[in-house]
């Protein structure tokens, strides 16, 4: 089978992260750089990619890389795609997105337009036609400057990758499905231990535990932009690769993974999201406040992203809600705690150092995840079969 080179975006500071996915899911990287990851595969993969990476926020097929400083630059080297291979005479293609870091053409909407020109007229000469109908599948652009290099790719996802299809509800901050699979990732957690978010909100740490541990791909659910490819996927690669993820759940496993928040709202709107996911069953949500968080057992894992105050009148009760925090991990028996916070005095009040500090862009905003490693448990004695 033809191989391609595939682009998978994802949170700064995460690459390290979805490379290993990448690398799980049987495929080789070709390249890591800030905000992403390339990789080679054939059609098989870009299925496969969709549907089983739980920190991508989208995959794309990259068809040019090339340098460009000015709009003639980026017009020849558009024009030189052979977009004939990708795009059908009826297809409806456009620019979805352009962006631009430390690069001579800075502005989108030029960017958009110019590609889009280039485009038309290789297609014109290659499929003779001076019109294009455009009511066909869709094939949408994205392409981004760094440094004055243009990377050109075909986005197979559509909508964001964070959209699994089980968050009906979201609270007033909410970590994306993506990030929050990528932080449990960076733990030592696995389905067997214990796992506490005490503040969860729509449930969206609980939840992606849930489905890790029951091996539930995240992507099952939805529908990708590609699947309308016919000229490029079989609609047999499809359907293998959600074979493939029905075949890895395993539903009937036992957790021990539970979400708590004040607000019973939110409590409720996480049981739903939960359902929703098929893992409602697997966790146990609980309206109840930071201060009264205890568990019997040892060497469980605190998981979470508590508030950090974006609004002023926030802000002033951060102080006491760290300290309580704090509090509540000191009754906790030989546990780990992970949290991402943008608060900066998170330490302080938790009234101790992380033993590392990792800082990631949620978005546009600078957080920290501080991590407070416990210690491990003794190794269980192999059962002799």
């Amino acid at each position: 089978m033809e191989t391609y080179e595939f682009l998978a975006p994802c949170h700064f500071g995460l690459e390290a992260v979805l490379k290993r996915e990448i690398q799980d899911l049987g495929y080789d990287v070709s390249l890591v750089e800030d905000g992403r990851v390339t990789f080679i595969g054939d059609m098989d993969a870009l299925c496969r990619a969709n549907i089983f990476l739980r920190t991508a926020e989208r995959v794309m097929l990259q068809v040019g890389r090339f340098k460009a400083e000015t709009f003639d630059e980026l017009f020849e080297g558009i024009k030189a795609i052979p977009w004939e291979n990708y795009i059908p005479a009826d297809g409806k293609f456009w620019v979805t997105k352009a962006t631009s870091v430390k690069s001579k053409l800075f502005s989108p909407s030029d960017i958009q337009s110019i590609v889009k020109k280039a485009m038309v007229e290789r297609l014109k000469t290659r499929y003779k036609m001076e019109w294009f109908s455009e009511d066909g599948a869709s094939y949408p652009i994205r392409i981004t400057f760094l440094k004055d290099e243009a990377v050109v790719g075909l986005d197979t996802s559509g909508v964001s990758l964070h959209k699994r299809g089980y968050r009906r509800l979201t609270s007033k901050a909410p970590i994306t499905e993506t990030l929050a699979a990528a932080l449990i990732m960076l733990t030592p957690w696995k389905g067997d231990r214990i796992l506490v978010d005490p503040f969860c909100g729509c449930g969206t740490f609980p939840i992606e535990a849930a489905m890790m541990a029951a091996n539930i791909a995240p992507g099952m659910n939805r529908e990708f932009v590609a699947e309308d490819w016919k000229n490029m996927i079989p609609r047999k690669l499809w359907y293998n690769a959600v074979e493939e993820a029905n075949d890895l759940i395993k539903d009937d496993i036992e957790t021990d993974i539970q979400g708590y928040d004040i607000d019973p709202d939110m409590v409720k709107a996480a049981r739903e999201n939960a359902r929703e996911a098929g893992v409602d069953h697997l966790i146990h949500f609980q309206a109840r406040p930071v201060s009264e968080l205890r568990h019997p057992k040892k060497y469980g894992f605190v998981i979470t992203n508590p508030p950090y105050g974006e609004r002023l009148e926030e802000k002033e009760a951060l102080p006491t809600l760290y300290r309580e925090i704090g509090e509540a991990y000191d009754r906790l028996d030989d546990w780990s705690m992970y949290l991402i916070t943008g608060y900066e005095d998170a330490e302080r009040y938790l009234g101790r150092k992380a033993a590392k500090n990792r800082k990631i862009y949620n978005g546009m905003l600078k957080t920290y995840f501080y991590q407070f490693p416990g210690p491990k448990p003794p190794r269980r004695p192999r059962q002799d079969v």
